[in-house]
């Protein structure tokens, strides 16, 4: 399967923000964005205008798609669906990404990064109702648990991650006994939610040019 395996802070450099990809790094004076606030390259800091029109609307595509660790093909598949749902399409759209089992393990504190929570999954470490899901895209659904293996429960960085979630906060839609390495999806995610500097609507005018 087709993924990234570049450098990350690059990426964030890129959109000029935190994308929060390398988990507790983000939040010290190693990040990439603390130390060189500006695009990679040898242009990286040159002064330019300020972009318009397709510019912002392929910036906001990217950061979406960096956040979430999804490829291209991938995300144009999540776009029709969610414009084939009731309701807002941005809106269906950011839902329907914040409810992949990768995501949700991320918010549940017990990965410190998207990638981290998808390599869990991938390698076996999540259950979703006492079964084994190793599909990070799977999408959850209210009333399900999502736990940690029993014999993963003693991995240092799954509890290193869980701890840190204590402070960090669990959203609304989830729900998390961190004693038991398992949480409840309790509802579906609003865009309230979803605490991500994203203009979605700009996303939606992109793929309707």
């Amino acid at each position: 399967m087709a993924r990234y395996t570049g450098p990350v802070c690059r990426l964030c450099r890129r959109e000029r923000m935190k994308l929060f990809l390398k988990g507790d790094r983000c939040f010290k004076e190693k990040c990439a964005i603390e130390r060189r606030a500006y695009p990679p390259g040898q242009h990286g800091q040159r002064r330019g205008r300020r972009p318009q029109g397709y510019g912002p609307q392929l910036r906001e595509k990217q950061k979406v798609k960096r956040i979430y660790g999804v490829l291209e093909a991938q995300f144009r598949n999540y776009f029709a669906s969610a414009e084939g749902r009731k309701g807002i399409t941005g809106e269906n759209l950011l839902v329907m990404l914040e409810r992949r089992l990768d995501s949700a393990v991320y918010n549940l504190g017990f990965a410190s990064s998207r990638a981290q929570a998808r390599q869990l999954v991938r390698h076996g470490h999540v259950e979703v109702n006492g079964r084994k899901v190793t599909i990070p895209s799977y999408q959850v659904a209210v009333g399900q648990d999502v736990s940690i293996r029993e014999k993963s429960r003693k991995n240092d960085f799954i509890r290193a991650s869980v701890e840190t979630a204590r402070g960090r906060g669990i959203p609304d839609w989830l729900e998390l006994d961190a004693d038991n390495f398992t949480g409840k999806v309790v509802g579906l995610p609003s865009r309230e939610d979803i605490k991500l500097p994203v203009e979605e609507q700009l996303i939606v005018e992109l793929y309707s040019r």
